[in-house]
């Protein structure tokens, strides 16, 4: 088996990989100049032919600077080939735990007359690929046998290089039946055949040397003396990268064609159909990351099952959505996860993989870190996310100095209750009873939202101080006639908030409602600043969001520094989270999704209803066993328009008590 065909993308990498081995050689031949004209001139003096005091010093300036290069270009060769290329996480599967696996994919290589994968990895993401990893530093596959192409001997045994390491997406495995699998893998195992051809992987190796002297060059942490030695490494690497920077992506293009050429015998039609099945994963994946598991992320717990989430959200989109009908037909069928023989084990691992990559949640599981079932979600989670989320903006008005509950004698006054919340954002603005009234009406120049009003000196203390420091240089001209949207919802996005990735949708996280087509709409209109539906908050509900995005910022700074472990990391020494999911959320966001679970924790006390997982729309509220999907236009209402009416209507239909005390955490 010679590993390459005739295909012309083959070709095309081939020709292309020796471009990329020219330019190494011309760089090796530049390095090699000074020394072999010094050489020439030494053989000449002591000829006798080059003689005399020019020759002399020619010969003496030559000598050191051939020494000088040689040097450098030793030590430019020796990073790169001892520099640790990338390599990305994954959850490593061994052959005993999934030999089904392992056959489906020998078979597929017989099939398509390619060498086998050296060993197959998941990741949680919807994507698959080979990686190389016959690097030293990456250490052997799990197979065994492959000691002398994989753990870094040196020599001989480098010219028949090891066949990459088959990385799968985690969700195809439990979204996918078996056939679809395998049509979708047909194309990325075919790339092994190219692979294998040496030339293209010497260059290859070279390329990903060169990357890695790149990285070790930008690395902290070294003295001034090694740092610009590096720093003359990673110049030398930058330069040949971009010398061989088209060569070498003409030549990926070109076993990518290659590939799918061959690729085309084996489950072509089945393969049509299967490319349907990577979209769909695709969006259930996004979905559940965004708006289940990033709720629980955040507070200290990793959903372990979330392969197994994503096939109960596409069923549940199947059932919703009439272009999914078809989908839920395929369930019968033998599903891909069958291959391995613990699933649950590889769901576990890959879903504290997914924590830690997404989030950048610790590595293993610790106190603060502990896994949970999607049984205990709703109680574990949802609920106690609710609450906290209460308790804080209670908090936040406490330290405003806004009343319990204006205008009651009952005894529980001092309990937090809805209709505080409720008589607070429905207030006009900054009236004389509230601490705002020493604050001016807000005029059509204010300050944008974030930048708190004036306060006496001795109110400061009692208000955090966060955006105001973060916003001030973001401040429009006095003469500006008005604060635009945009700077309205760029000005919080400023704050401290931005070290850890939050959720932009109020229905995704703390709003149980926005389960529809409808609402989702309503919720991402309200979510989408500088949009005319629905207007910028003023008033009371400004100095509250600007209030609670200082809190929240307040609460980071008093957390533990990170939850990351680089150290730890078996891929790279970055900090994490690699892929952040979401962007922060604005101050309006903050405040909606506050509001929101202040009702739902008044619902769940008052009115007997329970806290529920939408698998497409994360925590929700449910009401007499449904769900309460017209909650979010209510709220965004009292929000943005300072209007109660739509909501509290909507709390007497649903017979909550909104002067009623709710338990905070």
């Amino acid at each position: 088996m010679t590993g390459i065909g005739a295909e012309a993308g083959a070709q095309v990498a081939r020709s292309r990989a020796l471009a990329v081995l020219r330019i190494r050689s011309r760089a090796l031949a530049v390095a090699l100049l000074p020394a072999a004209v010094a050489v020439v001139l030494l053989a000449g003096g002591s000829t006798r032919h080059l003689v005399g005091g020019f020759w002399d010093t020619a010969r003496l300036v030559m000598s050191v600077l051939g020494a000088v290069v040689l040097l450098a270009a030793g030590a430019v060769a020796l990073v790169v080939a001892r520099a640790r290329p990338a390599v990305s996480p994954t959850v490593a599967i061994a052959e005993e735990s999934a030999p089904d696996l392992y056959r489906m994919v020998r078979d597929l290589a017989d099939r398509l007359d390619v060498p086998a994968p050296s060993a197959i990895a998941l990741t949680p993401d919807c994507d698959s690929w080979l990686e190389d990893r016959t690097h030293p530093a990456h250490g052997p596959p799990p197979q065994e046998g492959r000691d002398d192409e994989i753990a870094g001997v040196r020599g001989s045994h480098r010219r028949v290089p090891a066949a990459p390491v088959l990385v799968i997406g985690s969700p195809f495995l439990w979204w996918m039946r078996v056939g679809e699998l395998r049509a979708v893998l047909a194309p990325v195992v075919a790339g092994t055949g190219p692979s294998a051809h040496p030339d293209i992987a010497a260059a290859r190796r070279f390329v990903r040397g060169l990357d890695a002297a790149v990285a070790v060059g930008s690395a902290p942490g070294r003295c001034p003396l090694t740092r610009a030695g590096c720093a003359g490494v990673a110049w030398v690497a930058r330069l040949l990268l971009r010398s061989c920077r088209e060569h070498a992506t003409q030549m990926e293009r070109g076993v990518a064609a290659a590939a799918a050429e061959r690729a085309q015998a084996v489950d072509y039609g089945l393969r049509i159909v299967a490319q349907e099945q990577v979209g769909l994963a695709y969006a259930g994946w996004d979905r559940l990351l965004t708006r289940v598991a990033l709720p629980a992320w955040r507070m200290g717990r990793w959903p372990s099952r979330l392969d197994a989430g994503v096939v109960a959200a596409l069923t549940e989109l199947s059932r919703r959505d009439r272009l999914a009908e078809g989908f839920a037909s395929r369930l019968g069928e033998r599903p891909a996860c069958d291959l391995l023989e613990e699933p649950g084990t590889i769901d576990e691992a890959a879903s504290l993989l997914a924590a830690h990559l997404f989030h950048g949640g610790p590595a293993e599981t610790g106190p603060d870190w502990s896994p949970v079932d999607w049984q205990e979600y709703p109680e574990e989670v949802v609920d106690r996310k609710w609450r906290l989320d209460a308790a804080r903006l209670h908090r936040v008005l406490d330290a405003q100095g806004v009343s319990r509950t204006p205008g009651t004698t009952s005894p529980d006054s001092d309990a937090p209750t809805l209709s505080r919340v409720l008589t607070h954002l429905s207030a006009p603005h900054h009236t004389d009873e509230t601490p705002h009234s020493t604050a001016p009406a807000r005029p059509t120049d204010m300050a944008p939202l974030g930048t708190p009003p004036a306060r006496p000196a001795d109110q400061t203390s009692a208000r955090p101080t966060g955006p105001t420091s973060l916003t001030t240089t973001d401040r429009p001209a006095p003469d500006v006639p008005a604060v635009t949207p945009d700077a309205e919802a760029a000005a919080p996005a400023l704050s401290d908030e931005d070290t850890t990735p939050q959720d932009h949708t109020p229905a995704g996280e703390g709003t149980p409602a926005g389960t529809s087509a409808d609402t989702d709409a309503d919720t991402s209109a309200g979510t989408s600043a500088g949009t005319s539906e629905h207007p910028e908050i003023q008033g009371e509900a400004e100095t509250l969001a600007a209030a609670l995005t200082a809190e929240l910022a307040r609460e980071e700074a008093a957390a533990p520094p990170s939850r990351t472990t680089p150290d730890a990391t078996p891929w790279d020494d970055t900090a994490l989270p690699l892929f952040p999911l979401q962007p922060p959320r604005s101050a309006r966001e903050l405040l909606t999704d506050h509001v929101t679970a202040m009702v739902c924790c008044a619902a769940i006390d008052t009115a007997g209803a329970a806290p529920g997982l939408d698998w497409l729309d994360g925590p929700s509220l449910l009401i007499n066993g449904e769900r309460a999907a017209d909650l979010a236009p209510r709220v965004l209402s009292l929000v943005e328009d300072g209007d109660p009416a739509p909501l509290r209507a909507w709390l007497v239909k649903s017979g909550i008590r909104p002067e009623k005390p709710v338990r905070l955490v």
